[in-house]
């Protein structure tokens, strides 16, 4: 049986897994949670019901990287998303946890207080998130100066995830014109057929974004 996915087309993180399924041409059962009977389904499997959350061979499998760790191993495809060496397998996973935790976490906070009630928003940590966001923007269009992917010459789990970090981002706090590097990375991802169709997918739920989508990408 193939792998059984839990997720939403809109989730950043969800897109992150969908990326590395598309690339590979990966078969699996989409059990989009625009269906009640999924949401069922995994807060069964997942009381803290955060997404995704992938079902293979009867193992539960939590976490965007951890699943893509796994897609490596059990259903290997012509892209290798962690490399073989640890030295190049700890780039790769640096750069993973970088978009993670200092892209894709301050750009949530952003959101996400955007849709709390006014009485309870949190505009000190906005400014935080922003700066954060700032700072994240500076320090890879370094990295990228030199770099056609996030860890180097391959394709690898760190763009999977910088993918949607930097797409909603740049909707969020705008990569400013002094990152031309983190501009023009920004584009060859959305440029990958697998993240193309994966933001194709989302399209139609564009009005939801609370910080209004913008009218590109």
């Amino acid at each position: 049986m193939p792998p059984k996915l839990y997720a939403h087309p809109f989730s950043s993180y969800c897109q992150k897994v969908l990326i590395a399924l598309y690339e590979n041409g990966t078969a699996f059962e989409y059990r989009t949670l625009e269906d009640p009977k999924a949401n069922e389904e995994l807060a069964a499997l997942w009381p803290m019901k955060r997404f995704p959350v992938m079902v293979d061979g009867g193992r539960t499998i939590l976490e965007a990287s951890l699943i893509i760790e796994h897609l490596d191993h059990a259903h290997r495809g012509p892209v290798r998303f962690v490399p073989d060496t640890p030295e190049a397998a700890l780039d790769v996973r640096t750069m993973d946890r970088f978009f993670d935790n200092y892209v894709s976490t301050p750009q949530q906070k952003v959101v996400f207080n955007a849709i709390r009630p006014e009485a309870v928003r949190d505009p000190y940590g906005v400014d935080e998130a922003k700066a954060m966001l700032e700072t994240s923007y500076r320090w890879l269009d370094r990295v990228m100066a030199d770099r056609e992917w996030a860890a180097g010459s391959t394709f690898s789990l760190a763009d999977c995830a910088a993918a949607p970090a930097l797409f909603y981002a740049d909707w969020t706090h705008p990569i400013p014109d002094d990152c031309p590097n983190v501009k023009a990375y920004r584009q060859r991802l959305l440029a990958r057929p697998s993240f193309a169709r994966a933001v194709d997918e989302a399209r139609k739920y564009r009005p939801y974004f609370p910080l209004g989508a913008p009218d590109r990408d």
